[in-house]
């Protein structure tokens, strides 16, 4: 499964700024390329993944087109007086593997997951569900829900996470779970041996270790108890196995 793509645009004199207060990653990182990034609940629970991508003075917003309704709402609110507007746009979403066309960008979150483009570049085929699940990176509607917290979604590995670019919304949640914590429960890669629909439960006797997504050539992403998930463990008649 591949999610489709809006493109919503954000200009004005203030749009880095406004960003820039919202969002879990440092906007300054537009310099270089994509930058990966969320926006958060006041709680710090999930509400949209997404790029922002450079576009002359604007920055455009790649995100899945099921949440793209509710973070215009989202970024509308937040707006207030500043001098930024928010609009839907047109512009495909195109992907590929291999060197990238000329005006594409690298995937930041891993360099396994290939390019992305915005001005028409023509795109490849791919199994991104199985290139997903190599290198451990979640979808939106799959492996994050409302429920997610983003440290234990692997943000930090991702690039999807700055901790020292100051205050955006549940930033005092996440930073919480990252200085005063250590994470017991979260989404890590397994060893699958037959399948499993996706949110089957994954058992470790007749405990419940976690919950197992999508799969795909032996291997799968899972939600776990890592305290719990030693040994063979089951998901609905598959095998699933857990090596740190």
């Amino acid at each position: 499964m591949t999610s489709e793509r809006k493109v919503l645009r954000v200009s004005g004199p203030e749009a880095e700024q406004f960003l820039q207060g919202l969002v879990t990653n440092d906007v300054a990182g537009l310099k270089d390329g994509l930058v990966y990034a969320a926006m958060l609940t006041p709680q710090g629970k999930y509400r949209a993944d997404f790029f922002l991508v450079p576009k002359g003075e604007d920055i455009l917003i790649d995100v899945d087109a099921a949440l793209a309704p509710d973070l215009q709402r989202m970024l509308t609110m937040y707006k207030l007086r500043s001098k930024v507007a928010i609009a839907e746009t047109d512009i495909a979403v195109t992907r590929g593997t291999g060197p990238e066309p000329e005006g594409a960008f690298i995937d930041p979150r891993d360099p396994r997951m290939g390019w992305r483009g915005y001005d028409g570049q023509t795109g490849g085929e791919a199994d991104w569900d199985a290139l997903r699940v190599a290198a451990c990176v979640p979808e939106s509607g799959v492996e994050l829900t409302p429920d997610t917290f983003i440290l234990e979604a692997g943000f930090e590995r991702l690039n999807g996470v700055d901790f020292r670019k100051g205050c955006y919304v549940g930033q005092e949640v996440t930073a919480r779970m990252k200085h005063k914590t250590e994470l017991r429960k979260g989404l890590a890669q397994v060893d699958v041996s037959g399948s499993a629909p996706v949110g089957s439960d994954i058992l470790a006797g007749e405990k419940t270790a976690g919950t197992l997504y999508t799969q795909a050539e032996g291997h799968g992403i899972a939600y776990l108890r890592f305290d719990r998930a030693k040994g063979d463990m089951t998901a609905d008649g598959a095998t699933v196995r857990y090596t740190p």
